[in-house]
């Protein structure tokens, strides 16, 4: 059975930072794309990072490109997303999800493709 476990979150001050873990099970990385995405209230959901899981090469979205860091490691079967330089509009539940890795790399800008998600955890930037 897959599951993904996020935990991290959390409340911080802008210019902070956090680390997501999303603990997988029932699966191996290896064949399996792993992203984060994050919904904001009122909007839709966004992919943040991704990471691939046939050769591990990553994916960040514009707006968090210098400031988050997707990794994983496959001894742990977790994925973890530094966050740094965090921003009031970085505010968001934040979610990890999973794909069977295909051709082409993880579909970061296209949530509504991915097969597993965790339950979600909230991230709030604010002073």
């Amino acid at each position: 059975q897959v599951q993904l476990v996020e935990s991290g979150g959390g409340l911080v001050q802008p210019g902070g930072s956090l680390r997501l873990s999303c603990a997988a099970s029932g699966f191996t990385l290896d064949y399996y794309d792993i992203g984060w995405f994050r919904q904001a209230p009122g909007k839709e959901r966004e992919g943040v990072s991704c990471i691939a899981g046939r050769d591990g090469s990553t994916y960040n979205a514009d707006s968090v490109k210098g400031r988050f860091t997707i990794s994983r490691d496959n001894a742990k079967n977790t994925v973890y997303l530094q966050m740094n330089s965090l921003k009031p509009e970085d505010t968001a539940v934040y979610y990890c999800a999973a794909a069977p890795t295909g051709l082409g790399g993880p579909k970061c800008s296209s949530w509504y493709l991915w097969n597993y998600w965790g339950q979600g955890t909230q991230v709030t930037v604010s002073s």
